[in-house]
């Protein structure tokens, strides 16, 4: 296996922490570190292989950094065919940049009643695209790899280590189930002592 140069995800979690620890609010901190993140989707070939593996029955959530000061995380979301997220919210900024193939993530939002409805058109993410969610601009969807036949791998960033907190799934029923999402790797990834 060829080595992978991770320089553009160490440089870009050295900028994150730099913009973070400067403590902006979330509309600078979506905008700034939204930016970062453009620039590291934009090309592809720094995410190692066992961070980007599908899985065949779900997709999959890698750690590739949690800050030691909980001001961020960085996720690789690996898609296979035709798989999908159950309708969630996150609690927490978060922002997604599509690194390969594409999703498709449809907004929700809350009746009267408490249900999570659809909210106006799905959203198409295509390579190199990044979207934003928080509870202040919208934190509620459903999230698909856009395609049945082959593998889609998403990076994102948000304002904790969204594997430890509480979030919730929106049943069909109106039915609210809270979870913890957690990791499919169990140890930190070495982005450090890797060659550069």
């Amino acid at each position: 296996m060829p080595d992978i140069n991770t320089t553009p995800l160490r440089d870009f979690i050295v900028a994150t922490t730099a913009v973070l620890r400067e403590q902006p609010d979330e509309a600078q901190a979506l905008d700034r570190v939204g930016t970062l993140l453009s620039a590291l989707v934009a090309h592809d070939g720094w995410l190692p292989d066992d961070l980007a593996a599908p899985d065949p029955a779900r997709y999959r959530q890698y750690l590739l950094h949690a800050d030691p000061q909980g001001l961020f995380s960085v996720v690789s979301f690996v898609w296979g065919p035709g798989q999908s997220t159950p309708v969630h919210d996150h609690t927490v900024w978060g922002l997604i940049g599509m690194l390969r193939g594409e999703e498709v993530s449809q907004p929700y939002g809350l009746d009267a009643q408490g249900h999570a409805v659809p909210q106006g058109q799905p959203s198409k993410l295509t390579q190199g695209a990044v979207e934003a969610v928080s509870p202040r601009i919208g934190d509620i969807h459903r999230v698909a790899n856009a395609f049945d036949d082959r593998v889609s791998i998403s990076i994102h960033v948000y304002g904790a280590n969204i594997g430890t907190v509480h979030r919730h799934v929106y049943a069909q029923d109106g039915t609210v189930k809270p979870f913890v999402s957690g990791y499919s790797n169990t140890s930190l990834p070495n982005l450090w002592g890797a060659a550069a």
